[in-house]
């Protein structure tokens, strides 16, 4: 479960330095991170892959009952490559906390190997259906992830959209910060998987939320999984 309680004076210094800065101009650049080919050659535990491979199966065996469209045309992550990336990025990036958000989790499987590696996870997830089966994995895994329900956008990102029919924008639900009790910029690193031609978007919400220093790490498709750190000017 993420802490609402007891941070740390660094953190609480961490959280004003964000705020500050947030208040003095409006947005920092993304600086991107190259992420080495030869990460697709890091070991991967066996019980990782063992539960990957479950939940690929689970994954595709829902989509052969559900009956909407954009979920029908949906193609999970390579969450083994996302594994090995995430893996590579702890290991080699200085991050500025611990807690992980993933937007839009889905089945949260990747909420869940997140977990595996240190991080205190939130999945946020708008569709009601997918809810319980992010639960179901995360029990599966036996990882203290924490799955809500709501919208991943923060109030307003909505206008840094330049396409009113993007998909991240369909959600009728309100977003998911006021439940949790904490802002985008309480976190240290953001996974999204965006649809096709919502990377853009899904970057200016990043850069314009999220706190300095933080990384912002998306799949785009296989053999494109993009990392970026939001920077300073």
């Amino acid at each position: 479960m993420v802490e609402r309680g007891g941070d740390t004076l660094g953190q609480k210094r961490k959280r004003f330095f964000c705020v500050c800065v947030l208040l003095s101009v409006d947005f920092m650049p993304l600086l991107k991170i190259e992420i080495p080919s030869s990460v697709d050659g890091r070991e991967i535990p066996s019980r990782v892959k063992s539960r990957i491979s479950a939940d690929l199966a689970r994954i595709e065996a829902f989509q052969d009952c559900w009956d909407r469209p954009q979920i029908e045309q949906f193609v999970a992550a390579d969450f083994f490559h996302m594994y090995q990336s995430l893996d590579w990025t702890l290991q080699t990036q200085l991050t500025i906390g611990k807690r992980f958000i993933e937007w839009g989790c889905g089945f949260a499987v990747v909420s869940a190997m997140a977990s595996t590696l240190g991080l205190s996870v939130v999945g946020i997830e708008a569709e009601s259906a997918l809810i319980e089966h992010g639960r179901a994995t995360v029990r599966d895994w036996n990882e203290d992830v924490e799955i809500v329900h709501g919208n991943f956008l923060p109030d307003g990102a909505e206008s840094l959209a330049d396409d009113d029919y993007l998909p991240s924008l369909g959600h009728a639900v309100a977003s998911a910060y006021q439940t949790l009790g904490l802002d985008l910029d309480d976190f240290a690193i953001v996974y999204s998987y965006p649809w096709p031609g919502e990377d853009d978007f899904h970057e200016a919400v990043f850069e314009r939320y999220a706190c300095v220093g933080a990384l912002l790490i998306m799949f785009c498709g296989p053999n494109d999984i993009r990392l970026y750190r939001k920077g300073s000017r």
